[in-house]
């Protein structure tokens, strides 16, 4: 299977080998003068600054309260160390004959810390060009998105925060039609805005059609 995700090119080659050099291996190769942690260190806030931004632009009418946690578990050990899985950055990791013995290339927090001085060392080798970083980054982070279900979006509120923006009108939902039995009918709804219909929908219950129309219409706007 080929490798969907890589490191993208760095123009210099040593910051590259210093993002994955760990303290340990330095500690066995005096010849060695640094490791990775200043770069772990700029790269924890570039990552910030990009999920923050990514997710920012992603769900526009999210509030402050629901973005953060999100942000949290976008950039936490757990997931930062899957990414570094992704990059396949474990074989690649300098790690001393400790580390080594003791599962580092396996280890979250080794690789969450090395996943970081790669994007701080790259955000250096770019001379600071926060676009490039995000379009290295932010395909793992949309990757992550798509393998975890939507969160707990209230679809019609979304919508209707979104008409009123841009239209100055409230969404108005209509059922349009029925369909089975009586124990497992199926309800067809459509929601307009302004006479104009953005979405249709199906449930086993009015709500649901309306809350599945609003869904689609998110979805045909490019909001989810």
């Amino acid at each position: 299977m080929v490798q969907p995700f890589k490191l993208p090119p760095f123009h210099d080659r040593a910051l590259l080998e210093l993002a994955l050099t760990h303290r340990s291996y330095v500690n066995e190769h005096p010849e060695v003068q640094a490791h990775n942690e200043r770069l772990e260190f700029l790269g924890d806030a570039v990552l910030n600054f990009i999920s923050g931004n990514f997710l920012y632009k992603r769900f526009p009418y999210k509030a402050e309260g629901e973005l953060t946690p999100l942000r949290s578990a976008l950039v936490d050990e757990q997931q930062l160390a899957k990414f570094a899985e992704m990059l396949e950055l474990g074989p690649l990791m300098k790690l001393g004959r400790g580390a080594e013995r003791e599962g580092g290339r396996q280890n979250a927090n080794l690789l969450s810390s090395t996943f970081e001085a790669i994007v701080g060392a790259y955000f250096l080798d770019t001379n600071s060009d926060i676009v490039a970083v995000q379009n290295f980054v932010e395909p793992l982070f949309e990757a992550h998105c798509k393998d975890k279900p939507l969160p707990n979006i209230n679809f019609k509120s979304q919508f209707q925060a979104w008409a009123l923006a841009t239209i100055g009108e409230n969404p108005k939902y209509e059922i349009t039609g029925e369909t089975g039995p009586d124990h497992a009918k199926e309800f067809n709804a459509i929601v307009r805005v302004n006479h104009q219909i953005y979405g249709k929908g199906q449930g086993r219950r009015k709500q649901d059609a309306e809350k599945d129309a609003a869904k689609n219409a998110l979805e045909q706007l490019g909001l989810l």
